[in-house]
């Protein structure tokens, strides 16, 4: 999936904090919690098709791999917890680098498994989606397709 999207909107989108406009199951200042679901020491690992990519985030390091480079690229990013997920950004080679990681059933389509996010990455204008998991919330389905 290529589309022409500013990375930083992509990260304000994906995580934005407003879920209605006022009445019951509003988000507010008072009520507004960020999301916890993947400690910062712990290992995200994500991945996609369509080109192939994938690699994993821990701590303030990522590690982007694609079949050219298969050991990947590391580079720091800063992590933004949101209400709806997380953000990582960073740069790439010299492009703005940011992945959104949302909780939801994710399938990559290609391994006949389910995974717990959903990941948008985007490198540049270059975005993708994909899918992702941790030791904690593991994907489910064939381990070696």
């Amino acid at each position: 999936m290529h589309i022409r999207f500013a990375g930083l909107a992509l990260v304000s989108l994906a995580l934005g904090a407003c879920q209605g406009s006022g009445g019951e199951g509003a988000v507010t200042a008072e009520n507004a919690q960020v999301y916890d679901g993947i400690a910062n020491d712990e290992l995200l690992r994500f991945g996609g098709n369509e080109p192939f990519w994938g690699g994993q985030v821990v701590s303030g390091r990522l590690t982007y791999a694609t079949p050219e480079n298969s050991d990947g690229v590391t580079i720091a990013v800063t992590r933004f917890a949101g209400m709806n997920g997380l953000g990582f950004s960073g740069e790439l080679e010299g492009k703005r680098f940011d992945m959104v990681v949302t909780p939801g059933e994710c399938s990559d389509t290609m391994a006949d498994r389910t995974y717990p996010f959903t990941i948008t990455l985007s490198i540049a204008d270059d975005v993708r989606t994909g899918c992702g998991w941790t030791d904690a919330q593991p994907f489910t389905g064939d381990e070696n397709p």
